[in-house]
């Protein structure tokens, strides 16, 4: 028998809230949105589409675990404080707060409202799980499965997520970075004493990591670009002791084998 979330947390009053399931809004993860910045993600509930949907005083924040079908992670309850013309006005409340960042929700809603009533889906939300502690970016997949966004990374790296640190910065290697609006590719390398870590964590700090192809794409303003369209894969991954020539020999067969020289790509040499 599933533990639905009204056996936890029972709620009465359901008529005062509005429910926000929150997903991808073509340029942001909700759920990396969270982890990055609480600011930010109170804009969330901030923002005004043109008509009033948070038309009731309270607001039950749900952001969509986009690594898990059907799953929701709680973000908190807001209170709407004021309706302004182009925005919302809100504040977090203490309502369900030792939930907040902890409690996953199956529901299998996929209306493209994103901001509904309460009454219908309240009752049959599930809990699929309780977090120990706040999510923090998701948890080490293996070297072979590593595919991210630039989102995704940046919560890892600023988190100082341990089990994802502790695998790549011991470790050298061959890794790939797509920008999905180009379709272009870039294939760069770990050598010295630099393990994937450190390298991948220069391009979250600045966008280009250095990178003279990916320095003339991007905005240097801003980070919005790379977190928009880029991804990072880690082709080969090789034991630290492993000599910096046969690192960069692997990496030169990359590039000649993905293309990623000259127009069709973003390497530069």
């Amino acid at each position: 028998m599933p533990i639905l979330v009204k056996d936890i947390w029972p709620i009465d009053n359901l008529a005062d809230y509005k429910i926000h399931f929150a997903r991808y809004n073509q340029h942001s993860q909700p759920l990396e949105v969270w982890v990055r910045s609480k600011e930010e993600w109170q804009g969330w509930q901030e923002y005004w589409p043109g008509r009033n949907d948070f038309n009731r005083p309270l607001i039950f924040s749900l952001m969509q675990f986009h690594h898990e079908t059907d799953i929701w992670l709680f973000g908190g309850v807001f209170r709407v404080l004021e309706r302004h013309a182009d925005r919302y006005e809100v504040e977090l409340t203490d309502l369900g707060k030792e939930f907040i960042g902890r409690l996953k929700i199956r529901s299998s809603y996929r209306n493209r409202t994103t901001r509904t009533n309460m009454e219908p889906h309240y009752p049959e939300f599930e809990v699929q799980e309780i977090l120990r502690e706040p999510y923090s970016g998701r948890a080490f997949c293996g070297y072979d499965e590593i595919d991210l966004s630039f989102e995704e990374l940046e919560v890892l790296i600023k988190n100082d997520r341990p089990d994802w640190k502790t695998a790549l910065e011991s470790v050298k290697g061959i890794y790939l970075i797509t920008d999905t609006h180009s379709g272009k590719r870039y294939i760069g390398s770990a050598y010295g004493d630099q393990g994937i870590w450190s390298r991948w964590k220069c391009y979250i700090e600045t966008g280009h990591g250095g990178n003279k192809g990916i320095h003339d794409l991007i905005n240097q303003a801003e980070l919005d670009y790379c977190r928009s369209h880029f991804r990072f894969a880690l082709l080969e991954q090789r034991l630290s002791k492993t000599p910096d020539e046969k690192i960069l020999e692997r990496e030169v067969f990359w590039k000649r084998i993905l293309l990623t020289r000259g127009e069709q790509g973003l390497n530069h040499n």
